[in-house]
C-alpha cells in the first residue's frame, strides 16, 4: 500500500485539538486493512516526524433511515454508513505537524 492509500484524511475535532497542544497526539482516518507498523511508517515518511506510539480503533458505521417520496407515495428505506478505522498518533518530543497550514517540523 502507498502512503496516500494508508492515510485517508486527518480528523479535526475539539478534543483532538486539545490533545495536539498538550500531548502531541494527532488523529487520522486510515485504511481499514492497514496495521500499526504501516501507519507509523506512512506518517513518518509523509510528515517527516518521529512517531512514538500508534493506537487504532475500528469504528462501526451508523444505521440510517431515509424517507423518499416517489410517485405520490412515501417509501422508508434503510441504509448503513461504512465502517472505518481511526488512528491516534503520538509524536516524540520536539516533533510537530501543523495540519491546517501544512507546516511540518
Amino acid at each position: 500500500m502507498s502512503i496516500r492509500e494508508i492515510i485517508i484524511k486527518p480528523l479535526f475535532t475539539e478534543k483532538m485539538s486539545q490533545l495536539e497542544d498538550t500531548q502531541l497526539k494527532y488523529a487520522f482516518q486510515v485504511a481499514s486493512s492497514a496495521n500499526k507498523i504501516e501507519i507509523k511508517d506512512a506518517v513518518e515518511k509523509r510528515f517527516d516526524v518521529k512517531v512514538l506510539k500508534v493506537a487504532t480503533m475500528n469504528r462501526l458505521g451508523k444505521s440510517k433511515q431515509m424517507t423518499v417520496r416517489s410517485g405520490g407515495r412515501t417509501i422508508r428505506t434503510l441504509g448503513h454508513r461504512s465502517d472505518w478505522k481511526k488512528a491516534i498518533i503520538t509524536l516524540k518530543e520536539g516533533s510537530v505537524i501543523d495540519l491546517i497550514r501544512g507546516d511540518v517540523g
